[in-house]
């Protein structure tokens, strides 16, 4: 099975390690794994902002720098999240329409494509620790997708999740939010970061980096000492490949 990893700006300017850790972990479950050098952001921070014309040129990019895949694995959610939503930005636009529903139908967040694609449940991840999962906005709420991460993280042996009160609440980054309304985000993160603490987790573990890094960034602030972790880090921990069940079609 061959699968086309979508970076996003943030892994490639900040969390290089969640790329690594994407990528030796879709290979360890038998998947071919490549890099499309042409792809670049997504377009949601200058379509967000107001500048929708202006941020065709990128959304075409991308369609353009995909359109050979099988596959394109992400892993934010929020990034995914916006990669999802091509058609409908481009449904006046008869010649990229359709490779915008073509690239939307076959995008996947990092969690999701493991848990409804590949169709496992446990990928031989161990880890030690306490630990908390953060619910973002975007992949909740314009992926649906709430189950995917919570699977995979239940199977990591060792692992102790603790769940996250209000778990349903937004961290306060929102991307271009943050910036906009910095007073309304401040006590939003604060929030968050209060119910993190209420766990007593040691480890703030989340599918979108954007969120992990307000968040953390947040305790930073405050002196409070917490790990903060993309579930691809956990999930490529001490692994046991003697647990990891693989389907006849990625085994093929």
């Amino acid at each position: 099975m061959k699968v086309s990893i979508f970076t996003s700006c943030v892994v490639d300017l900040m969390f290089p390690n969640v790329g690594i850790a994407m990528v030796e972990v879709l290979e360890r479950l038998g998947c071919e794994v490549d890099f499309p050098e042409k792809q670049i952001c997504c377009g949601q921070p200058t379509f967000n902002s107001g500048y929708e014309k202006k941020s065709k040129a990128t959304l075409i990019n991308q369609l353009e720098a995909f359109e050979n895949s099988d596959y394109v694995v992400g892993g934010a959610g929020s990034c995914v999240g916006m990669l999802r939503e091509y058609p409908e930005l481009l449904k006046d636009d008869e010649v990229y329409y359709p490779k915008a529903v073509e690239l939307a139908e076959k995008t996947y967040e990092f969690s999701q494509f493991i848990y409804r694609v590949l169709g496992l449940t446990d990928v031989g991840a161990c880890y030690e620790g306490r630990a908390t999962y953060h619910r973002s906005c975007h992949m909740t709420r314009l992926l649906g997708e709430r189950e995917a991460p919570f699977v995979l993280l239940d199977n990591v042996e060792g692992l102790e999740m603790i769940p996250l009160g209000h778990i349903e609440n937004c961290c306060g980054f929102g991307g271009t939010f943050s910036v906009k309304m910095p007073e309304i985000s401040e006590q939003m993160v604060t929030e968050k970061m209060n119910d993190v603490i209420n766990t007593g987790a040691d480890i703030l573990i989340s599918a979108d980096m954007g969120c992990l890094m307000n968040i953390g960034g947040k305790f930073n602030r405050d002196g409070n000492p917490i790990k903060i972790m993309h579930i691809a880090e956990i999930l490529n921990s001490n692994v046991d490949n003697s647990r990891i069940q693989l389907s006849s079609e990625v085994a093929n």
